[in-house]
């Protein structure tokens, strides 16, 4: 009887520019207050398939599964919010990899969240003690690079506690909705 060897290829994941990182870094250091609008327009296209446009690129496309009434042809608005938490992880651990001089050959994220979805968008279960939205996010991390596994994990926490979109999920943000 033979034995399978499984041979691991060690790829380093193309790194971001160190000099471009430390010139965002010296322009953020240099004004501290400075806060841009970031600006995207969603149109529904049919039933609850959505296009949203950012910048001049490609509509993102969000649906909804059978179950949720939608033709399944794109993530739903609640994963799309787990995918950008993942993404936005997952830049923050690049870069800081980068500013911290280690090289990764991977960077992989689980993402999964808890949402009640009892209310049905305002048409369902209306109890005003329901708590909408994700009341639980979990994300696993999985790296590999020419760290410790202490120097990882003080990467993960750190990419974690700078995370724009995860403190968007932590902390109370004003959101106002109007007719236009």
């Amino acid at each position: 009887m033979s034995e399978v060897v499984a041979l691991k290829t060690q790829t380093i994941l193309e790194p971001i520019s160190s000099e471009g990182l430390a010139a965002l870094s010296t322009k953020g250091k240099a004004n501290p207050q400075s806060v841009v609008t970031l600006k995207a327009k969603t149109v529904c296209e049919s039933k609850f398939r959505n296009l949203t446009y950012v910048r001049n690129l490609p509509a993102h496309v969000i649906d909804e599964p059978p179950h949720l009434l939608g033709d399944d042809t794109a993530p739903n608005p609640s994963e799309a919010v787990l995918a950008t938490l993942g993404s936005c992880l997952s830049v923050g651990l690049h870069a800081n990899a980068v500013a911290r001089g280690i090289t990764l050959s991977k960077i992989e994220l689980e993402l999964e969240g808890d949402i009640n979805v009892t209310a049905v968008w305002g048409v369902g279960d209306l109890d005003p003690m329901k708590k909408l939205g994700f009341t639980d996010v979990r994300v696993k991390v999985h790296l590999e690079g020419d760290a410790t596994e202490a120097e990882l994990k003080d990467l993960v926490a750190h990419s974690n506690a700078w995370s724009p979109v995860a403190n968007t999920l932590r902390n109370p943000v004003n959101v106002s909705v109007e007719l236009a």
